[in-house]
């Protein structure tokens, strides 16, 4: 069972959720162990996973190459929603990082054996 979920919902630029959303990720690896964390990208979060984001343009900071730090914390329970990616017509081989890619329903049934569940 999951301790923590984070479900990134919003896109990666306009507000600070996924770059608080990171910020908390991150920090909670200090108190769970990696196994016990699971990321979700379902909505207009699935666009946070894009290569070749060009920060710069809006004068914002590169969340993608932040999102690549899941690998080095071994943060391996990573999910994208197929639902999302086929509305943004979104491909797997094109993010900064690899997901499993599960249908909404398939992503609701493993958020409910979350303890706990932080959205972004």
């Amino acid at each position: 069972m999951t301790k923590l979920a984070f479900i990134f919902r919003h896109a990666p630029y306009g507000t600070a959720n996924t770059r608080e959303g990171l910020d908390a990720l991150l920090a909670a690896t200090a108190f769970c162990a990696e196994e016990d964390i699971a990321v979700f990208f379902l909505d207009d979060g699935v666009l946070n996973l894009q290569k070749h984001q060009q920060a710069e343009i809006v004068l914002q900071k590169d969340t993608a190459s932040a999102l690549k730090l899941l690998d080095l914390y071994d943060i391996e329970q990573r999910y994208v929603c197929a639902d999302s990616l086929q509305q943004f017509q979104l491909n797997p081989a094109d993010f900064v990082l690899d997901c499993d890619v599960l249908s909404r329903q398939a992503l609701l049934q493993i958020l409910q054996q979350s303890e706990k569940i932080l959205t972004f």
